[in-house]
Parts: structure tokens; sequence; C-alpha cells
């Protein structure tokens, strides 16, 4: 079965090309505009992922992105545009490209955020990973908190899933970024933001956070509560 990817731009150019490109790739696509109740039509048939434009005129729909079920999704932003950008990931996209972009740079990473979305990410190997009351089924992609399931997009589950495999080891951003996103190089402040919805969602206390903590000068450790007694 064919995936159907969303694509979300007011600018028609721009979507006939990104549709093209994905099309060729195997894709069924859709193409909506930047209106927030536009959108909210197209996603009560959920896509398999969305590739949303991010300019002040999408804002409503970053927000509407928001209000989504989980599925993957890819931001374009441009180059100056960082606090879009941030806001994006903050709702919970899982990448970006930044115009002016490749069409078949963007097809490889829709290849590849799809390909952790069906769980073939590599985190480390199978299995359930457990510290006190958190559980991750690495098998099944999911996570449970006192035994209530927590919502995690694929980069969080990720994330989380090799820090937990690496218990105590100091990892700087750029390695999480190669390590986690696969990226050579990139916005540092992907790590930061997916870190911060991390804490929000695994920790007792994200401005105290004893789970995923910060390494002053280095980057992130995750340190087991069971170590912690």
């Amino acid at each position: 079965m064919k995936t159907r990817i969303l694509v979300v731009d007011g600018d028609p150019a721009v979507s006939e090309v990104v549709a093209r490109y994905l099309e060729r790739d195997g894709h069924d696509v859709e193409c909506v505009g930047d209106g927030a109740e536009e959108l909210r039509r197209a996603l009560t048939r959920p896509p398999d992922l969305m590739v949303l434009d991010v300019t002040p005129a999408g804002l409503d729909a970053l927000r509407v992105c928001g209000e989504r079920p989980p599925v993957p999704v890819i931001m374009l932003t441009s180059l100056g545009e960082e606090i879009d950008r941030v806001a994006g990931l903050e709702t919970g996209a899982d990448d970006y490209v930044v115009k002016p972009f490749s069409p078949r740079e963007l097809a490889l990473r829709v290849r590849s955020v799809l390909d952790r979305a069906r769980g073939g990410a590599v985190v480390g190997g199978t299995g359930v990973l457990r510290d006190a009351d958190l559980v991750v089924d690495v098998d099944a992609r999911e996570v449970r908190l006192g035994g209530v399931e927590v919502m995690l997009t694929g980069r969080e589950f990720d994330l989380l899933a090799y820090l937990m495999r690496n218990p105590g080891q100091a990892f700087g951003r750029a390695a999480l970024l190669h390590q986690v996103w696969g990226w050579s190089f990139g916005d540092s402040s992907t790590v930061t933001v997916h870190v911060r919805r991390l804490r929000e969602k695994v920790e007792a206390d994200p401005a105290q956070p004893r789970r995923i903590v910060t390494v002053w000068g280095v980057g992130y450790r995750y340190q087991p509560l069971e170590d912690a007694g």
C-alpha cells in the first residue's frame, strides 16, 4: 500500500514541485493551502506524513499541527526563520528542510522519517528498557510511565531510547544530531527542543529533571532513577 503524504503550503508552485518528486518516490500526495480550516478537513483522514510550510501566514497551520493525530511532520522553513523553526519543533515536528531546498533532499528526508515512524530507526537493538516506573518497549515503540502510555513523536522516542541505552554517558548536541537524527550537521536547537519536550513528558518536575540531566558545557546524560536510589 502506498504511503499518503499531505503537503501543506500556501504557494501552489512549491506544492506542485514537492508533490511531483514525492509521487516519483511512489507516494500518494494530497496538497492543501495553509488555512487552518482547510487543514482540519484534510486531517479527518490522517496521512502517514505531513510536509508543512512554516511561514508567518502558516502559523495557524502550526497550531492545528499541534492538535493533530500523532503523524510525522517535516517542516519547510526559510534559513532565517529560527523562531518559526523552533515553534514547529515545539509542536512535535520530526524534521525540517531549509529553503531553498533540493526536492531530492526532501524526498530522502521523507524516506528517513517514515522509516523511523515504522520502527526502522536504529536505537540500539530491541527489547524493553526499564527505569523505575518508566518502561520503553523498543519493538512496539511504546512508552509507559507509571503504567500510563506516554505519547511521543518518532524523534522523541528515538532520543529517549538512545539515551536510556547509554545511561550515565554524556552526549553533546552535535553527537545526538548524528546518532539520533542521522545528520552530519544541523541546528543544535533541534536537540534542545526535543529534550525539553521529553522532560515535560517523562519527568516529575521538568524544571528540575532527574532522568534527562544537563551536563554543563557538554550536553545531556540519562541518569537512571534506580541508580539514584
